[in-house]
């Protein structure tokens, strides 16, 4: 039978997820602000998905106008305070910030986002609001990034607008699937509590939407339909021994951690397939709850991994082990996880090759697959004239989000295929304008 760590306790586990970002006070917001160069045709802006104006909102912060400062980051991007934590800001704007080149540290971009938008969210000052009610009603299937971005643009210009939601919370990935250093629950449904109250749509969670009748009665009523359903579960490998016991997905995992937190128990020595940023989050965490040996195993080498090299180096600061070019074969164990069979690998002409009379069994008491999650192709086939790729993801016009049924639009993960809080907020505001020309004509 697996072993397990002892639990942490709610101290522990509040000091092993401290925030990575903690908001700033007034005074390091004053300094941090005070060393932007504000740019003439600002890299950190074209680095951003949103294309916040950033040296405006920094501008805005170092002269003592913070509410000025959040209505610049919402008017851009409606997970401003959330993005502020959740976006991988080493890579995108401040990864552009000219001070690189100078070897000197760059602004800190996200926390100073995070200082004016949370500031502006526990006053609850209204900057926004619902535009003319225009007659024309919208139904947004999803509360995630895209569905209540596209929610709180659809309000703003004036369409009546109903957000049907499978789960009991709002904010999809950000509140089920982000790593719990990253952003608490609380700063996260603290701003959905904002936007809706700014923007007055309505939410009914555990509503899913999963039948064809389902979908009619939506046609019937609404003019049209905003698909920001996401991704689905973690895919599985088709491994002898998968369905044992103590064998999750990495996002299942997250999520039963983002629900429970200190009451999550992970094995004392947790082994995580995968190469990519959910791998990296999920290993973190298993290390952070307790884990006495966390290996992450890849069937590729280090540096083909798709994760960023900040989250590698996150999990390895935790103690986590990497063990690559290896591919699982089989979970071994009787009902409960004992181990992991691996054949090694190696890379040639970019493709992975199997190493013959290889194999080797690493012994662990838990396995987290971190590869990546399933399309949800069999709700996407009921809807008539809507069409997929051959990755599985949604066809929808660039410009407009609007898909080959002319009354469904898309954005987000079932759309990009899966990218980050940011681009799907993006996408969304993008096709909310597609929905308003198309039912202005």
């Amino acid at each position: 039978m697996a072993e397990f760590s002892t639990p942490t306790t709610e101290q522990q586990f509040a000091e092993n997820f401290a925030q990575l970002k903690p908001v700033m006070n007034r005074t390091e917001a004053l300094y941090e602000s005070s060393r932007c160069l504000f740019c003439f045709d600002a890299p950190c802006i074209k680095a951003c998905p949103s294309g916040i104006d950033i040296p405006q909102f920094i501008r805005q912060i170092n002269s003592g106008n913070d509410t000025g400062a959040a209505r610049t980051i919402y008017e851009a991007n409606y997970f401003g305070n959330a993005c502020g934590k959740v976006c991988p800001t080493e890579v995108l704007c401040e990864g552009a910030c000219v001070y690189n080149l100078q070897e000197v540290k760059p602004i800190e971009i996200g926390r100073l986002q995070s200082y004016a938008t949370t500031k502006v969210i526990k006053s609850g000052e209204k900057l926004f609001g619902p535009g003319a009610d225009n007659g024309k009603k919208v139904a947004v299937i999803g509360a995630g990034p895209a569905g209540i971005s596209a929610a709180c643009e659809l309000r703003s210009l004036g369409y009546g607008v109903d957000v049907f939601e499978a789960k009991a919370q709002p904010s999809g990935l950000t509140v089920y699937g982000v790593a719990p250093y990253k952003i608490t629950n609380e700063e996260t449904l603290a701003e959905m509590d904002y936007l809706q109250a700014q923007f007055g749509y309505n939410v009914h969670f555990n509503s899913a939407i999963s039948s064809r009748a389902e979908l009619e009665k939506l046609e019937d009523k609404y003019d049209a339909i905003f698909l920001g359903i996401g991704l689905g579960k973690t895919n599985e490998l088709g491994l002898p021994g998968e369905d044992k016991i103590n064998c999750t997905g990495a996002v299942e995992f997250i999520a039963e951690l983002r629900q429970f937190q200190h009451k999550v128990a992970v094995g004392r020595k947790v082994i995580v397939l995968g190469g990519g940023n959910t791998a990296m989050d999920a290993a973190s965490e298993s290390s952070r709850l307790g884990a006495e040996n966390v290996i992450l195993a890849y069937r590729r080498a280090k540096d083909e991994m798709g994760a960023y090299e900040f989250e590698y180096d996150l999990a390895k600061g935790v103690g986590v082990k990497g063990l690559f070019n290896v591919a699982p074969v089989e979970i071994t164990g009787n009902g409960y996880v004992a181990g992991v069979k691996f054949i090694r690998t190696e890379t040639k002409d970019g493709k992975v090759r199997e190493i013959a009379g290889s194999e080797f069994v690493e012994d662990c008491d838990m396995v987290i697959k971190a590869t990546g999650q399933a399309k949800q192709t069999e709700f996407l086939s009921l809807i008539p004239g809507l069409k997929l790729d051959g990755k599985g993801r949604i066809i929808a016009n660039a410009h407009t989000g609007q898909t080959g049924n002319p009354k469904y639009f898309a954005s987000g993960d079932a759309w990009n295929g899966g990218a980050e809080v940011v681009n799907a907020a993006a996408e969304a505001k993008l096709t909310a304008r597609g929905i308003h020309a198309y039912l202005s004509k």
